[in-house]
């Protein structure tokens, strides 16, 4: 049994981590830690677990928690992961990993020397529907991978209003933006299904100097991009075209995702209309033929709902069989810090116009 730690309890992982682990008999919530010991002890009594702390440091170096799951805002990332490596305890930490690539490579040396498992929840890697996609791919359905093309919607963020409680993000600093949130995730279920980008010739425009907070007649500067466009080249020689597009919200389509071949072209859209493209089931096509996910690509026990949870909750399978095996889970640090990287090869191409390769 793995006993788990909880940073961030009543907020994102309240839905999403907390079932997840809830349902898998490999895990046990032993502790979890919030912003106050109030809320820290309403969450230990929603979820069962025994210990509350509003230190994520205590809960990090308690003798009853063998792994760290990091769901805080990004900027808080580092110091619970370093509290966590410092014990000796491994790590399962929210996308992004940093705030950007220089935190992210410090945060992966510093796992690395620290011995422990360490994984980023990047949620398409583990979607049926991406993994599936994939296989179909790589089982040569539509021939040879000639081209790709995503078009998704990126709000909440780059819109002209913004929640009240992501005004944190319209600060390049905090490393929550558009790019580093919504497309970081849409090109990670990209690169699970058609590989990886190798080059990227990108633009980030900012339609909104500022934003309007919703609900008040307040607007506050913004320093971040509105939309996310770029060209780039496939690892297997197939080009890829994405473009992430801001708004208010709420979401209408969500996604479509066009991969043609030299004999088909797969489509995938979701099955429920205005989800992500790493949270919800897809619509998958080839042609004029309708492809189901088979069960098969559904891991997680079936109470698990749709969606993240279980998306979720198969990261930690993967982590749990990483434990058994004393190996790194995928995706691990290493796989967020190449993911870093690609994210600052658009910005810099962005900035000054050149084609940039992805190391």
């Amino acid at each position: 049994m793995i006993r788990v730690g909880v940073v961030g309890a009543s907020g994102w992982a309240d839905s999403s981590h907390l079932p997840a682990l809830a349902a898998l008999e490999e895990f046990d919530v032993t502790a979890v830690a919030t912003t106050n010991q109030a809320s820290a002890d309403r969450a230990a009594a929603a979820h069962g677990a025994r210990h509350a702390f509003a230190d994520a440091r205590e809960l990090a170096a308690h003798p009853e928690v063998d792994l760290v799951v990091v769901s805080v805002k990004t900027p808080g990332h580092a110091a619970v992961i370093r509290a966590a490596l410092a014990a000796g305890k491994h790590v399962v930490s929210e996308w992004p990993l940093g705030v950007d690539a220089d935190e992210a490579r410090e945060l992966t040396e510093a796992a690395t020397a620290a011995g422990v498992v360490h994984a980023v929840v990047l949620q398409g890697h583990h979607s049926p529907s991406a993994r599936f996609a994939a296989g179909l791919l790589a089982d040569g359905r539509i021939g040879t991978l000639e081209s790709v093309a995503l078009v998704a919607e990126g709000a909440p963020f780059g819109g002209s209003r913004i929640w009240p409680n992501l005004v944190f993000s319209l600060d390049p600093s905090t490393g929550t933006n558009i790019l580093t949130i919504m497309a970081g995730h849409f090109l990670a279920a990209l690169e699970r299904v058609a590989g990886p980008l190798t080059e990227v010739n990108a633009r980030l425009p900012r339609t909104h100097d500022r934003v309007l907070i919703a609900g008040t007649d307040r607007t506050v500067p913004n320093a971040t991009p509105s939309h996310v466009l770029l060209h780039g080249l496939l690892a297997g020689g197939a080009t890829a075209s994405v473009v992430v597009h801001g708004g208010n919200g709420p979401a209408r389509e969500g996604f479509h995702l066009e991969l043609v071949g030299s004999d088909a072209t797969l489509t995938a859209t979701p099955a429920q209309p205005g989800t992500f493209i790493h949270w919800g089931d897809w619509n998958i096509r080839i042609d004029d033929e309708a492809l189901p996910v088979p069960d098969a690509y559904r891991t997680v026990p079936g109470s698990v709902r749709s969606g993240p949870p279980a998306n979720i909750a198969a990261l930690y399978q993967e982590v749990a069989r990483a434990i058994a095996e004393a190996r790194q889970p995928h995706p691990s640090f290493e796989s967020a810090l190449r993911h870093h990287r690609l994210l600052a090869a658009i910005e810099q191409s962005a900035a000054d116009g050149i084609v940039r390769h992805i190391s």
